[in-house]
């Protein structure tokens, strides 16, 4: 099926959003790739077809994020989706936490989506169409890696805006979607890249391959709805966590 729809998509030089841009293309998708790394984010829109666009961009400042949108509408002339999926996890207890931890936690993961989510919005609301997709964490919703603690809190930051803004819209604006999807343990190199090191994700038991993650995404491209989990586990698994706190905590440790 033709997928034909404009994509920005951030974090595209690796991972899950690498892999994402490359299902989409497949797909018949037009795509905007952003990231920091030049070479690495050409190579991966060189596999996406001679029309994909790579902005190098640095998603943690706002005048870049606008320089994106701005590229992306004078290539395509219009954006239908836009995927906040740049961000950056943390290994460190809650006593060792320092405020630089928190800075860059909330910088990474909470300024950068939240300048992407302000930079395409006036579009957006322009067309009274476009899908907003913030790709979180089910660290958001189950605080249950104490090591993460600031990068979890951050993606419950994360999804409480993308809550609040797309009740906002529900009243103004009903043709713009926002859509939280939520990853558990993906066979990225999420792990070696969190501040403070930590284990490498693809050797963890569980981890998800990389190439379902982006599928599930690409599908809640292609059927928009509210909270997407990656893995089908999930939502039972929050709805014990809620039920009984203590009690999942007890039985989780």
């Amino acid at each position: 099926m033709d997928m034909d729809k404009v994509i920005v998509i951030t974090g595209a030089s690796s991972g899950i959003g690498a892999e994402l841009a490359r299902q989409a293309a497949g797909k018949g998708a037009r795509l905007v790739l952003a990231a920091r790394r030049k070479a690495e984010l050409e190579s991966v829109a060189g596999q996406c077809g001679h029309e994909a666009l790579a902005v190098v961009t640095d998603a943690t400042r706002r005048a870049d994020m606008e320089r994106l949108r701005d590229a992306a509408l004078a290539r395509f002339g219009r954006i239908d989706v836009w995927v906040n999926n740049a961000g950056r996890g943390i290994t460190r207890s809650v006593a060792e936490l320092t405020d630089e931890d928190l800075e860059a936690m909330w910088r990474d993961n909470v300024n950068s989506a939240l300048y992407g989510m302000q930079a395409v919005l006036p579009h957006f609301q322009s067309r009274d169409a476009g899908q907003l997709v913030n790709v979180s964490s089910t660290l958001g919703r189950l605080p249950i890696v104490p090591h993460r603690s600031a990068y979890s809190a951050a993606k419950h930051a994360l999804n409480a805006l993308s809550a609040c803004l797309r009740q906002e819209l529900r009243e103004t604006h009903p043709g713009i979607t926002v859509t939280v999807v939520m990853p558990g343990v993906v066979a990225t190199a999420f792990g070696d890249n969190a501040l403070g090191g930590g284990p490498d994700s693809r050797g963890l038991p569980g981890a998800q391959r990389v190439e379902d993650a982006a599928t599930i995404i690409l599908d809640s491209i292609e059927r928009p709805r509210a909270e997407v989990y990656t893995q089908a586990a999930t939502q039972a698994q929050v709805e014990r966590y809620y039920q009984d706190v203590e009690a999942f905590e007890r039985g989780s440790t």
